[in-house]
């Protein structure tokens, strides 16, 4: 079990194939599993690299609040104990709000891949989406926030296995808040346009909860920001339509050469 320690924190992370690594970041409360559907996509081609944020799953949990700075440095960790130099960041949510502060504190950072992602931090409630990862009726209740009633009618067996992932995997109350409260004070209107990385910013028009007019925004504030929107689809789009964001995503790095 690959694990990095910084300042005494012990931090869990998978890394899968060769080639440029693409660094995969979840959304608030998600443990790694939550990139299930693409990591199997790039790995090969691309080395992939996932892992639990602090207060999440297998890495350790210090008393909150987080802030993106410190999430920043464990992500900063992890790529050196994989001997990263550069990367390309995929992140949902809170994942792509540290990928874009990634992309503006340091110079590891070649792409921006962003799942969801609202350009301020005041324009998204993650609220609905968390559930203890103890109680399976809660979690099963939270994905109605995330993934549409068809598919959960239609891959009732893809349901229960994302509730046993997210029972075995997931933050407690008490790292899911010390997680999003790095969300406070995110504002990429302030400072987006610095960023020169070719940015993908795929988004569902039926999100509800981050806008889809906040990951439009984003896109706009970005140089090099590309929006895709997704009709109809809602906040976990990469589970539900794997297959449409994987051929999104893998374009994506091939046209970054």
């Amino acid at each position: 079990m690959p694990t990095v320690t910084r300042a005494g924190v012990s931090l869990y992370y998978e890394a899968d194939g060769e080639g440029e690594a693409v660094a995969f970041l979840p959304e608030a409360g998600f443990g790694a599993w939550s990139w299930g559907w693409q990591q199997p996509a790039v790995s090969g081609p691309y080395e992939a690299i996932v892992a639990d944020l602090r207060g999440t799953g297998r890495s350790d949990r210090p008393p909150g609040p987080y802030d993106l700075g410190t999430l920043v440095a464990d992500l900063e960790a992890v790529l050196v104990d994989c001997g990263v130099r550069r990367c390309h960041a995929v992140g949902a949510g809170l994942g792509g709000a540290i990928a874009l502060d990634a992309a503006r504190r340091s110079g590891r950072i070649r792409t921006l891949t962003l799942f969801g992602t609202p350009v301020r931090g005041d324009a998204a409630d993650f609220q609905g989406l968390f559930a203890p990862p103890g109680e399976p009726a809660a979690l099963r209740r939270s994905l109605e926030a995330g993934l549409s009633a068809a598919f959960r009618e239609r891959q009732p067996e893809v349901l229960e296995g994302i509730v046993d992932w997210r029972a075995e995997g997931d933050a407690d109350r008490e790292g899911w808040e010390g997680q999003v409260a790095a969300l406070e004070g995110f504002d990429a209107t302030d400072w987006g346009y610095e960023l020169e990385q070719p940015a993908l910013v795929v988004h569902g028009t039926a999100d509800e909860l981050v806008p889809v007019d906040a990951g439009r925004a984003l896109a706009e504030a970005l140089p090099n920001g590309r929006f895709e929107p997704l009709e109809g689809a809602g906040h976990l789009f990469f589970v539900e339509r794997s297959r449409t964001v994987n051929d999104l995503l893998v374009g994506f790095l091939e046209s970054a050469g």
